[in-house]
């Protein structure tokens, strides 16, 4: 991978804020060793499988706070369904969430009040994990 590439960050929240408060943190490059990022917003369900299904997302930002379906649920699904899943990381709003986050198979949790520093950090991970696990090759 180099920086000269593109990955998409698909990020899920009903909350328009939530979203713009991910995409903010993301930045347009989370670190200084990966490519530029292409946020891919979603607020409804089906359109998180849509693009999870394609193939065509390199790592998963989910709000386990959206109504109707929370993020735990539509990870727990994505992670069983989707043949070569991204990484998915989690926000959680309380701490006792953190076992759901776990039965959900999410490969990182962040909790809310969101931290800039600790999304973006946990995103770039996620990032250099999906470029070296990737099995279809862009």
């Amino acid at each position: 991978m180099s920086t000269d590439d593109t990955m998409r960050v698909l990020v899920y929240s009903d909350d328009a804020a939530t979203r713009a408060e991910v995409r903010a943190a993301i930045g347009r490059r989370p670190a200084a060793d990966l490519p530029l990022v292409e946020i891919v917003e979603c607020a409804t369900e089906p359109k998180v499988h849509q693009w999870l299904s394609s193939g065509e997302i390199d790592v998963a930002v989910l709000d386990g706070e959206t109504q109707p379906a929370g993020g735990m649920g539509v990870s727990r699904q994505a992670k069983d369904e989707v043949y070569d899943c991204p990484p998915i990381c989690l926000i959680i709003a309380r701490r006792d969430d953190r076992w759901l986050a776990d039965w959900s198979k999410a490969d990182a949790v962040v909790p809310q009040p969101i931290e800039p520093m600790v999304l973006a950090d946990t995103v770039a991970d996620l990032m250099r994990r999906r470029s070296s696990t990737r099995l279809n090759a862009k």
